[in-house]
């Protein structure tokens, strides 16, 4: 039970990230390698954006949202990186309160945008094999912005929810995060009270913003496949599944690792923080993944560098 500070205490006005090591020999590697992910995430994700808003071919509802879900993916990476390389080569690991806060917040609302953004591209592909030809009526863009706006608002108040409870904890004793970011339960652990209400809380959200899409994405894929095993050439069948593979092998990625708001009776910080690379890992292979498997962003890619000459 919480006891508020007596004279030997205060409240904590910052935090210790403790990362992943301290040894400057090992850290050192670790630099040279998050910076080369860090990079090639930024820039994958960028080229994405880029070859999106320049190419009128790319002007759809299905590339809208992938370059949403790669704007989302270049947040993540751009909120919790740039300070863990700072820390790498630093003796200071220090955060303040405020800026733990934001850093929370920032991931958690990004990282939930991105569980809901996956429902909607998953209704895309499902409008886009089931019903072709009322694709363009269905999906149209007064629609495609609306379900952008609320995956937005959903993740970005959610989060607000689990960092405003989180936060509002008393901390008056360890300040010593064993996370290279302010991640939630990993901040949680060290409150000086019982957290159980807290644990709830987050479990409601986790249902609510993680599980319930990972549901309806599942649901929608069984429609796709129900609608693909009708058709009876073999070729124009692989050739559907096929158009499929990129946004399954995505969310494979994503939510594989998905252990996000966790209850802290199951807490592992070390498990924790080898788990919640997967994510700058799925940042990095996103537009690897979209950008291989896909004609147009090559065609696109070719037409910038100014060899274009292809014909859609």
């Amino acid at each position: 039970m919480w006891m508020p500070p007596g004279q030997n205490q205060s409240w904590v006005s910052e935090f210790i990230l403790l990362g992943f090591s301290s040894d400057p020999r090992t850290n050192r590697t670790l630099f040279s390698a998050f910076l080369l992910l860090f990079l090639s995430s930024v820039l994958g994700s960028g080229l994405t954006i880029t070859l999106i808003c320049l190419d009128t071919h790319l002007h759809s509802p299905m590339y809208f949202f992938l370059c949403i879900l790669s704007l989302l993916d270049m947040g993540c990476v751009t909120t919790t990186v740039p300070q863990m390389l700072v820390h790498l080569l630093s003796r200071s690991q220090t955060i303040s309160f405020a800026g733990c806060w934001l850093q929370m917040y920032m991931f958690g609302a990004l990282a939930l945008t991105e569980c809901i953004l996956f429902v909607v591209m998953a209704f895309d592909w499902y409008v886009a094999i089931c019903y072709p030809l009322r694709y363009t009526v269905i999906l149209s863009w007064g629609l495609c912005t609306r379900l952008s706006a609320g995956t937005w608002a959903c993740g970005f108040f959610f989060s607000l929810i689990h960092t405003c409870f989180t936060m509002r904890l008393p901390y008056c004793g360890p300040n010593m995060v064993n996370h290279y970011f302010c991640e939630g339960p990993s901040v949680r652990n060290l409150a000086c009270m019982d957290t159980h209400v807290i644990e709830m809380v987050d479990l409601v959200i986790s249902v609510f913003m993680v599980v319930a899409p990972l549901l309806l994405i599942v649901a929608s894929y069984i429609r796709i496949a129900q609608t693909i095993f009708k058709i009876k050439s073999m070729q124009a069948r692989c050739k559907t599944f096929s158009t499929c593979a990129s946004h399954l092998t995505v969310i494979t990625f994503f939510y594989a690792p998905a252990t996000y708001m966790k209850p802290n009776s199951r807490y592992s910080p070390e498990q924790d923080k080898q788990i919640s690379l997967f994510y700058v890992f799925s940042a990095l292979l996103n537009p690897v993944v979209y950008s291989l498997r896909n004609k147009d962003i090559k065609v696109a890619f070719l037409k910038v560098m100014g060899k274009g000459r292809v014909i859609y």
